[in-house]
């Protein structure tokens, strides 16, 4: 009997989801299995919509960002018909196992259909690094990198002209990316979702450092950072797991800054690069491990489970609990931070 394993992204792209394919693909020929990719996530399987994985159309892509079967927010559970196709497409594309890459909504779907006896595994992803039962998942590290070198490259002309320059950072719910690109960058402020920002202290900061000579500063905050309870989103509407879209905190930000101050500030927005471009070299090695660990658990029928890191090691964890479970940025690093003001 023919093994097929079926393959697929959801969610938001990042870099590193192609290891994470080229692995379950080399791994499962290796194996004498057959694998078969679902093109942009659960709609793959809704829609029927599959892709022949070989090694050829694997080869070159290891170094490529974004992920080759497309991707999309697709949430199944939306309808009971969707659902239904879902569970149906196991049994249309002969599916032995599938293997779902993706963060906290991915999976959350992976859970609910294994829960109900479907042999699904999975293998996280995210460049929020904030979902739960895993110590770092691919992408995180490409990001921080990328928003570590426009802080850097912010420095100089943010000393050129005497001005503050607010950068704002990925991060929903969790602040990883900005606390450590804001750490590796030198940011004399990080602003995070894990604690309200407070504008006079922001201020009070800048203003110490101009009494010190320092005439010019950078704040690193996160897009989902909030004043006092207070989210600053883009539009209203959500997507198809309930999240509206953020963006606009580093230029409510700047004016709060600049009229508290009196100090010329400017801003700068990320946005979607930091998803781009070829991932680092630890997020190639860390996809690669995941997609290997998760024939594994193929073969060991731990269905119902995704690949973590723990240390150095790559472990096994409950898809239920790590997509139930929002890992936030711990009191001392935000204490760290502090130390560089």
């Amino acid at each position: 009997m023919t093994v097929r394993i079926g393959i697929l992204t959801g969610g938001g792209d990042c870099p590193g989801l192609n290891a994470a394919i080229r692995a379950v693909v080399k791994g499962s020929i290796k194996k004498g299995w057959q694998p078969v990719g679902f093109r942009y996530g659960w709609r793959g399987l809704i829609e029927g919509d599959t892709i022949e994985l070989n090694d050829l159309n694997v080869s070159g892509i290891l170094h490529r960002g974004g992920t080759i079967l497309g991707t999309s927010r697709t949430n199944p559970y939306r309808s009971e018909q969707d659902v239904a196709k879902t569970r149906q497409a196991f049994k249309k594309f002969k599916l032995t196992a599938l293997v779902a890459i993706g963060g906290e909504d991915t999976l959350g779907v992976a859970a609910k259909l294994a829960k109900e006896g479907l042999p699904i595994v999975g293998v996280p992803k995210t460049i929020d690094n904030d979902l739960g039962c895993t110590d770092f998942t691919f992408g995180f590290d490409t990001a921080v990198n990328i928003a570590m070198e426009c802080i850097d490259r912010l420095h100089t002309t943010a000393e050129s002209h005497n001005r503050v320059m607010v950068v704002e950072i990925m991060g929903r719910h969790a602040g990883w990316i900005t606390t450590y690109a804001g750490l590796a960058g030198g940011a004399d402020v990080v602003l995070i979702p894990e604690r309200p920002i407070d504008v006079d202290h922001v201020c009070e900061v800048i203003q110490q450092r101009h009494a010190r000579g320092k005439l010019f500063s950078i704040v690193a905050v996160a897009e989902g950072a909030k004043f006092l309870g207070e989210e600053i989103v883009v539009e209203k509407k959500v997507d198809q797991f309930g999240h509206v879209r953020l963006g606009g905190i580093g230029q409510v930000l700047a004016e709060r800054i600049e009229t508290k101050t009196g100090y010329e500030t400017r801003v700068t927005v990320l946005g979607h690069i930091q998803r781009g471009g070829s991932p680092t070299a630890f997020d190639r090695v860390l996809g690669t491990r995941f997609g290997i660990a998760a024939l594994k658990l193929i073969e060991q029928k731990q269905f119902g489970y995704m690949v973590s890191l723990k240390g150095n090691q790559v472990v096994s964890a409950r898809m239920e609990e790590a997509a139930g479970s929002l890992k936030l940025v711990p009191p001392d690093f935000l204490e760290l931070c502090k130390y560089f003001e």
